[in-house]
């Protein structure tokens, strides 16, 4: 018998803000194997590649509908200078990674290379800039050779290296965790100088530049507010103009501490929770921060951006540890499934969401081998099966349950956790049990309307420290879920333990 059972109250008819494509983001740094190796093989690869771009991870990742890439950091990107990745690639000077490994590389890819990922991706370009360490003419620069048409300079020079037509870059970061990696700045100089960079960051023109002041890392309401109040430059022109339109904060999750942080494929139950009682802390923070932009920004008109998050665990022994090469189990799974319920309910504010990282660093999407073998992770299956929720209307989910609480130090946690949308006539509900021993019983209670044939899928596995290797790829991969079954007025099943299930069907 399940030891926990409840009722999901879902009105079909009730549909509140649009869930961003964006919250379903990626971040690929300079870092390890997530460029070169990783994206990256170069044009004389035995592996299948476009111009150098590896085409397995492309086709992976356009089954996800991803719709935004983040580059070049991270922290990497405060150091980064985009000259040095243009023009001819022997010709390109070297450069020394100081953050990640404290490696040499080739600056082989650069932005005509990363444009041409995001072509082939058909994803929008998130930028990064380099406020840490660079200039102001700099950036400047960069923001006129990617988007302006016409006669320029800058035009002049892109059309040399090959690339006639402007491209369009709807994302610029200003700088990144000034706090700390990109310049360790107190929070009033940072605020002063988003300001002076996204004045020449321009829009050229019909590209219109979302612009992103870097935030707070997890809690500091106080990094928000100062920037908030930044927001708008009232008097300078005839009609106030905003100086940046997004506000970023980090925040990952992890088991133990920053220096041990636990094996990601190695813990104990008590682990498992904890990680588990911590991801759900992202709840409270997006609150926090909202609340703050709530007093300087009531109409929303500034968007909440993660840009950073995920696991971070111990790396894989013998890798190298600059490079934050970790496994992926579907613990990880449980945690992305987690943040996108609450993410979703935060749609009003929360505009874009990055998760870190997308190919062989961190809570990666896809991992690649000496074998040169393509592995899906846990975590991927999770954005492939939610990716229904993107740009659809949130669906408020009333849960009412019992036996579905645990006690994790000291403090009292959730074990069940849905969100619902709709788009184009269909329902899309998302569960999750996070109790890794037993069942929950589950009825949906579907008022305002009815739904056709449920095609309902299951992400599970024998122990939430399973995972994906090249041996068994399909540990952990998702299947036909049979356990739902439909009464009067909605639908009833029971969710295994530590499992993920999407339900989708269509309205009746």
């Amino acid at each position: 018998m399940p030891a926990g059972s409840g009722t999901a109250v879902i009105n079909l008819d009730i549909e509140g803000p649009v869930i961003s494509r964006h919250l379903y983001g990626h971040f690929a740094e300079h870092l390890g194997r997530c460029i070169y190796g990783g994206f990256w093989v170069g044009e004389d690869s035995p592996v299948p590649n476009e111009g150098g771009i590896r085409l397995d991870v492309v086709e992976a990742l356009r089954a996800l509908a991803i719709p935004n890439l983040r580059w070049p950091g991270g922290c990497f990107a405060d150091e980064y200078h985009w000259r040095d990745g243009i023009g001819p690639r022997e010709a390109r000077p070297r450069m020394v990674n100081t953050h990640w490994g404290n490696v040499e590389e080739n600056n082989h890819f650069g932005t005509h290379e990363f444009m041409a990922l995001c072509e082939l991706l058909g994803a929008d370009p998130y930028i990064s800039g380099n406020i840490g360490s660079g200039t102001v003419q700099e950036m400047s620069d960069w923001v006129e050779y990617l988007t302006r048409d016409g006669d320029s300079p800058m035009v002049r020079e892109r059309k040399a290296h090959g690339r006639e037509e402007p491209w369009r870059v709807p994302f610029w970061g200003l700088g990144n965790e000034a706090w700390g990696c990109g310049g360790n700045m107190r929070a009033e100089h940072y605020a002063d100088l988003a300001r002076q960079y996204a004045t020449y960051c321009r829009d050229h023109g019909d590209n219109t530049l979302y612009r992103i002041a870097a935030g707070a890392a997890n809690d500091d309401y106080a990094w928000t507010e100062t920037l908030m109040r930044q927001i708008s430059c009232f008097g300078c022109e005839a009609t106030p103009r905003t100086f940046f339109q997004g506000v970023s904060f980090h925040y990952y999750t992890i088991a133990g501490t920053w220096e041990d942080k636990g094996s990601a494929t190695e813990f104990t139950e008590e682990e498992f929770y904890r990680t588990l009682l911590n991801a759900r802390r992202v709840d409270r923070l997006i609150s926090g921060h909202s609340a703050v932009m709530d007093c300087y920004d009531p109409g929303k008109k500034v968007g909440l951006v993660l840009d950073e998050w995920g696991t971070w665990w111990n790396v894989e022994p013998g890798t190298n540890p600059g490079f934050l090469h970790q496994q992926n189990t579907l613990r990880d799974a449980l945690v992305a499934s987690t943040h996108f319920d609450i993410f979703h309910r935060h749609a009003d504010r929360l505009f874009m969401a990055n998760i870190a990282q997308t190919v062989n660093v961190l809570q990666a999407m896809v991992l690649t081998d000496e074998q040169e073998r393509l592995i899906l992770t846990p975590t991927y299956h999770v954005f492939e099966m939610n990716k229904g929720h993107q740009d659809a209307a949130s669906l408020d989910v009333h849960l009412r349950a019992s036996g579905t609480r645990r006690t994790v130090d000291g403090k009292e946690m959730e074990t069940l956790s849905a969100s619902a949308s709709v788009r184009d006539g269909a329902v899309l509900i998302s569960l999750t049990n996070l109790d890794a021993r037993e069942s929950v019983a589950l009825g949906l209670d579907l008022r305002g309307g009815s739904v056709g044939e449920v095609d309902a899928r299951i992400l599970t596995a024998g122990r939430p420290a399973d995972h994906n290797t090249g041996e068994a790829p399909d540990t952990v991969a998702p299947r036909p879920f049979e356990g739902v079954e439909t009464v009067a007025g909605g639908l009833r099943l029971t969710l295994p333990p530590h499992s993920f299930v999407t339900l989708r069907a269509p309205l009746g």
